[in-house]
């Protein structure tokens, strides 16, 4: 029998990776990728290494969640050892937790190896704590969809007042509906608003603006996915503490100097 890691391959930075997360690529026999992984850690793989794409877009899966979950347990069962290698954090809206229980169904021995998230990666590449003594006691990491839409109204009611920040995963497709809906259920108008376009990379793009006019802002410059959204007073320091796109501007400066 062979061994399953679920690995966190971080944000976006392929720097971000942790150190034994670079071990499991570095060892696997096989390796089962997602779409949001930088591609470049891929080039740890040991050379005779098979390296399988399962990545998923919006409306389109390369590979179905159950088809994953049989490869994991068909390679392991082969005697193979097996990175599943997963953007951001496993446990983090990645279906890591869904591989575990199958893993953990046919008796095959893995091990969780936690990612930087980029609801806290982004944030941070943004100049953008997600908390803060003056700003913000709380965070929630959150979903922009749901899987049962009649359970939204009370979903967003329960977030709209009683988190500091939100850091909303997946949620550009429905930002009209998620700004309306924070608005209705009691969050100002004038909360400020980011959002951050392939966060910790050098495509990082970050916008900011209010409930009132993120949509008008996001259909302006043309935000797509893979996109963070933070809500909340925290954003206002963006204004101070943003760094990482300087360090992309005075780079692009000098080579072109």
């Amino acid at each position: 029998m062979g061994k399953v890691y679920l690995v966190g391959a971080g944000p976006g930075d392929p720097d971000l990776i942790t150190v034994k997360g670079m071990n499991c690529i570095k060892k696997a026999d096989v390796i089962l990728y997602d779409h949001l992984i930088n591609k470049d850690l891929l080039n740890y793989a040991d050379q005779a290494a098979d390296l399988i794409y399962c990545g998923k877009l919006p409306n389109y899966h390369t590979m179905k969640q159950e088809t994953i979950n049989h490869w994991l347990v068909k390679l392991a069962k082969a005697g193979k050892t097996v990175t599943r290698l997963k953007g951001g954090d496993p446990f983090v809206f990645g279906r890591g937790g869904e591989e575990a229980e199958i893993l953990a169904k046919n008796s095959i021995d893995f091990e969780v190896v936690p990612g930087i998230t980029s609801g806290i990666a982004a944030s941070a590449y943004a100049g953008i704590p997600v908390t803060h003594r003056d700003f913000s006691s709380s965070v929630a990491f959150v979903t922009g969809h749901r899987r049962d839409e009649e359970d939204a109204e009370h979903y967003w009611q329960c977030l709209a007042k009683g988190i500091d920040t939100l850091a909303i995963y997946m949620g550009v497709g429905q930002l009209p509906d998620i700004a309306q809906k924070l608005i209705a259920y009691g969050r100002q108008k004038t909360t400020p608003v980011a959002l951050i376009h392939w966060g910790t990379t050098e495509e990082q793009e970050t916008v900011t603006g209010t409930l009132e006019n993120i949509v008008d802002k996001a259909k302006q410059y043309q935000i797509k996915n893979p996109t963070m959204i933070v809500v909340g007073e925290v954003v206002h320091l963006r204004e101070k503490i943003q760094w990482f796109e300087k360090i992309n501007k005075n780079e692009a400066e000098r080579l072109s100097s």
